[in-house]
């Protein structure tokens, strides 16, 4: 287990309970008020983020109850990033509020990727991981279904 300041994550490697990530001996009036954020928060999330002063192991427990399951927070430069369990990169976000999102099927294949353009993309896989359907948001549709 991590400790972070008064509270401790359980990690996932680490974690014996059911759920993908706990709240071990944290504070109740902390998790409400996390619980709180995880709620309030609106694309781009880390923009959002900004008006709570959290430090960066509070982005990853935020994040964490946003995407139901552990993630790792990376800085680097201008750009921040979000990683999922599987190492992943499922968000991504520029110092100036630009942001990417993306969702996987079981396969690790990219089925639904976003920005904050107002621009989304969809696809579908064969069981070869071939591209057999893609939609995105200006009404293109390939479908070799």
């Amino acid at each position: 287990m991590k400790v972070w300041g008064f509270f401790m994550l359980c990690w996932i490697h680490n974690c014996k309970c059911q759920h993908f990530f706990v709240y071990c001996g944290m504070n109740k009036k902390y998790q409400k008020y996390i619980d709180y954020i995880v709620n309030d928060i609106e694309l781009p999330y880390l923009k959002s983020l900004e008006q709570y002063g959290l430090k960066d192991n509070e982005y990853e427990s935020v994040l964490s109850k946003v995407y139901n399951q552990p993630v790792k927070f990376v800085v680097s430069g201008d750009y921040q990033h979000v990683y999922d369990k599987k190492g992943r990169r499922i968000y991504y976000e520029n110092s100036d509020g630009y942001w990417r999102k993306w969702e996987y099927d079981s396969n690790g294949k990219v089925i639904y990727s976003e920005n904050g353009d107002g621009d989304w993309y969809k696809y579908e896989y064969d069981t070869n991981g071939k591209v057999i359907y893609s939609e995105n948001s200006n009404g293109e549709i390939i479908d070799r279904r």
